[in-house]
């Protein structure tokens, strides 16, 4: 079969790479994909069999998501985005897909809400429909007031065939973020956790015994690194290792503030989660994709969810995660060298956290989903 994702990500890179492991699920099972991606393009490796189409790209002004701006940092102006609907439209008319889905929309990205509803509308004119299913993670921002969740439970009626909920409903069922109406609980779909398998130690023994800081794939998290290195003042025996998102001057500047043989700080790797592999123990933001790694790997964690511009989503998920053994969370406002060197101490003592009883095969679930709704209309 056919299959279109569309995702834009506007700050960070979480949501493009979680779209691309169900874009390689379903490549791998055999299947024609396109992958559109709207947000800056960024340097990941691309599935085998994926094909991606890059819109005008977009990104927020930091953590204000409502003010969209271009690659040369220019507000996005109306010719712009009339151009990247049109894009979408002819993909989808030209494309004739067997299934399309969008990422987090109707449940987010409701600033692109004109392009979504121009591709779901040509979608729904196609001769062949084809099966729309939206793909939202475990925890969404919840919405400001309620007119937004009634306009997507329209959207969704509208629309959808189905919302795949990638997250373990025992854990964080959509209810704990989004208030699910009759018209959204008929098509709710749990695929458990969408990742990648889980990562092999590093072969070299890169990263083990250390103390693993990382902020994600956005240029934000400073004050997590410049905490991190307050903190590796006070702990000399342990060795830390920070991986920094962002141009070269971020990097340097942070390696400036380093003191001592025991702190390395460097760019982002693409072996980042062989490392975490060998860690003693992970200092992180809490997004979705970071939080599957700490799962998958046992590792003692700290999470400092991010919470700029009323953002809620990471500290939901910490909260809902705390409860396990070695997962700590510490609020942003309360992160001092102090309070993380305890929290560290604290996580690392704890008893080893077990694994079992937790699905991460999401995405070969969603393409399993996705096949069964299209082979039931025969």
């Amino acid at each position: 079969m056919k299959v279109m994702i569309v995702v834009t990500h506007l700050l960070g890179s979480g949501h493009l790479r979680r779209a691309l492991v169900l874009a390689d699920a379903f490549a791998t099972a055999g299947n024609r994909v396109v992958l559109v991606s709207g947000g800056m393009p960024l340097d990941i490796a691309v599935p085998t069999g994926v094909r991606i189409l890059q819109l005008p790209p977009l990104r927020s002004d930091g953590v204000n998501f409502s003010r969209l701006l271009t690659e040369t940092g220019e507000p996005a102006d109306e010719t712009l985005m009339t151009a990247r609907a049109a894009l979408l439209c002819n993909t989808v008319g030209d494309f004739k897909p067997d299934v399309l889905m969008t990422e987090l929309f109707p449940f987010g990205r409701r600033v692109l809400s004109a392009e979504f509803l121009a591709l779901l509308q040509t979608a729904d004119t196609l001769q062949a429909r084809p099966v729309i299913l939206s793909s939202v993670r475990d925890i969404l921002a919840p919405p400001s007031k309620p007119s937004k969740a009634e306009r997507t439970a329209h959207v969704i009626a509208d629309h959808y065939d189905a919302v795949l909920v990638h997250s373990d409903p025992g854990i964080t069922p959509l209810e704990q973020s989004w208030p699910v109406g009759d018209a959204i609980r008929a098509r709710l779909q749990y695929t458990g956790y969408v990742t990648q398998p889980a990562p092999q130690p590093h072969p070299d023994g890169v990263g083990t015994g250390e103390i693993l800081v990382s902020a994600g794939g956005g240029e934000v998290g400073t004050s997590i690194f410049e905490t991190a290195l307050a903190a590796a003042r006070q702990m000399p025996g342990m060795r830390w290792r920070l991986l920094v998102a962002g141009p070269a001057e971020r990097v340097a500047s942070l390696r400036r503030q380093a003191i001592g043989g025991h702190v390395i700080v460097e760019p982002l790797r693409p072996d980042f989660r062989n490392l975490l592999a060998n860690a003693t123990a992970s200092v992180s933001m809490c997004g979705y994709n970071t939080a599957m790694d700490v799962l998958q790997t046992g590792i003692p964690a700290v999470f400092i969810p991010f919470d700029a511009g009323n953002e809620v989503e990471q500290a939901l998920r910490a909260n809902s995660l705390s409860g396990l053994p070695g997962i700590a969370t510490v609020r942003e406002r309360d992160l001092t060298a102090e309070t993380l060197c305890a929290a560290i101490c604290e996580v690392t003592g704890a008893p080893h956290r077990a694994q079992g009883g937790l699905e991460f095969d999401g995405a070969a679930r969603s393409v399993a989903i996705a096949t069964e709704m299209l082979e039931a209309r025969g």
